[in-house]
C-alpha cells in the first residue's frame, strides 16, 4: 500500500472577513449596485467566515482582464506551491532531491510550461523527475490526485511522489456578471495550495515513514450531468458553471456509491472512523450528511474548514486531510487501526472515493 507521509496546506497571503469581501466583490459582480441586496444575502448564508485571496482586496475592482489575472495566477501560484511542497517534505524529513514523481492539479489558471515544471529549479528537484500535470478535474482533484499517485506508486514501490494542488479561485470572479453561479462563487471560493508526500510501500518501510495508507480507490461518473459544474472559457477568462442541482446528485447517488465501495471490502459506513470530505458548500455538505447518515459531528472538520477559508476547489479536501491527520483537539487524532474515507465531487459530474487505513 502507499503511505501518505506528509501533508502541508497554505492559503493565499491576503486574509479578510467575509463581510469585507462581500463589500468589494458585490461591486465587482454588480457595479451598478442593483444586485447588492441578493449578493449580501447569499454571502451571509454561505457559512464562510473568512477567506484568503491572491491579491489585496482593493485590487480586484481594477483587475484588467484575463491576461492580468492569469499572470497573477502564475506568480502567486508558484509562491504558494513552493511553500506547500517545502512544508510537506519537511514534515516527513525528506528533501526535494528525494522526489521521483510530481503530480500537479489546478483548474483556475493556465501555465505552459506548467507550474510543476517551473518548480524544478525553484525547489531543487532532480532533472529526471517525472511530471504529471492534470487540468479539468476541479474540486474532485484533491481526492483523485491521491488516487492517481497511488496508482503510480503501486508500480513503483521504491518511489517518492508529491501531489500538488494550487487554486486561486478569486481570480476567476467575473466583472459585471450577476448570474447566480457567479454570485455564489463570489461568496464561497478562496485561494490556497496543498502538497501531499506519498511513498511507495518498500520506500516507506526502508525509511521508517508512517502515516495513513491508501487501501483502495474508486471513481464514478454520472450521466447527463456535464453542465453541473465547470467553466465556460471566453475572452474574459473562466466563467463558472455551477448548477443548483449538485446537492440533488449527492442525494441520489452518494449513499449507494459509498455502500457498494465499502461492501466490496466487507466494510460498512459504520466502520469508517474518519470522514474526509470536500467542503463544497453548505447545501452540498448537508446533502452529504443526510446521504451518509452522518449526524454526530463526523463532518465537523470539513465544516470548520469551510468557515475558516472557504471552498478552495481541489485544495480543500487536502486541507481537511491535514487537519484530520494532525487534529489539535485531544482524542480526535486518528489511531492505529482506524479507517478513513475521503470523498470529493467535481466536474464531469463525478465523485472520487479513497479508503485510508491508519
Amino acid at each position: 500500500m502507499t503511505t501518505i507521509a506528509g501533508v502541508h496546506g497554505v492559503v493565499a497571503p491576503h486574509a479578510y472577513s467575509q463581510a469585507q469581501i462581500t463589500e468589494v466583490f458585490s461591486r465587482v459582480v454588480s457595479p451598478s449596485g442593483q444586485h447588492h441586496g441578493v449578493i449580501t444575502r447569499i454571502h451571509e448564508h454561505a457559512q464562510v467566515e473568512s477567506r484568503s485571496l491572491a491579491l489585496p482586496l482593493d485590487a480586484y475592482e481594477g483587475l484588467a482582464g484575463f491576461g492580468e489575472a492569469n499572470d497573477t495566477y502564475i506568480r502567486v501560484g508558484l509562491e504558494l506551491a513552493e511553500e506547500a511542497i517545502r512544508g510537506a517534505l519537511q514534515s516527513c524529513g525528506l528533501e526535494p532531491a528525494d522526489v521521483d514523481i510530481i503530480v500537479s492539479t489546478s483548474v483556475t489558471g493556465v501555465a505552459a510550461p506548467s507550474l510543476d515544471s517551473r518548480l524544478v529549479a525553484l525547489l531543487g528537484l532532480r532533472p529526471d523527475i517525472r511530471r504529471v500535470p492534470m487540468f479539468g478535474l476541479g474540486c474532485v482533484a484533491g481526492a483523485a490526485g491521491i488516487a492517481r499517485v497511488h496508482d503510480l506508486l503501486r508500480g513503483d514501490p521504491d518511489g517518492v511522489a508529491v501531489l500538488l494542488a494550487v487554486e486561486l479561485c478569486s481570480l476567476t470572479i467575473q466583472r459585471d456578471d450577476t448570474s447566480m453561479a457567479n454570485i455564489v462563487a463570489s461568496a464561497l471560493f478562496g485561494d490556497g495550495a496543498a502538497a501531499v508526500v506519498m511513498v511507495g510501500e518498500r520506500r516507506a518501510r526502508d525509511l521508517g515513514l508512517t502515516g495513513p495508507s491508501v487501501v483502495a480507490t474508486t471513481s464514478r461518473m454520472y450521466p447527463d450531468t456535464e453542465r453541473m459544474m465547470g467553466w465556460d472559457i471566453g475572452a474574459t477568462g473562466f466563467r463558472i458553471v455551477l448548477s443548483a442541482g449538485v446537492p440533488d446528485v449527492v442525494s441520489a447517488h452518494l449513499h449507494d456509491d459509498v455502500q457498494e465501495f465499502l461492501a466490496q471490502r466487507d466494510l460498512s459506513a459504520a466502520q469508517v472512523d474518519r470522514w474526509i470530505c470536500h467542503p463544497g458548500g453548505p447545501r452540498v455538505l448537508t446533502a452529504m450528511e443526510q446521504a451518509l447518515d452522518l449526524h454526530d459531528g463526523q463532518l465537523d472538520i470539513t465544516w470548520r474548514s469551510l468557515a475558516a477559508v472557504g471552498n478552495l476547489s481541489s485544495v480543500s479536501v487536502l486541507h481537511v486531510l491535514r487537519d484530520t491527520m494532525c487534529h489539535p483537539q485531544s482524542g480526535l487524532r486518528p489511531e492505529a487501526g482506524m479507517l478513513g474515507l475521503m470523498v470529493a465531487l467535481g466536474p464531469g459530474f463525478c465523485s472520487e472515493l479513497v479508503l485510508l487505513a491508519w
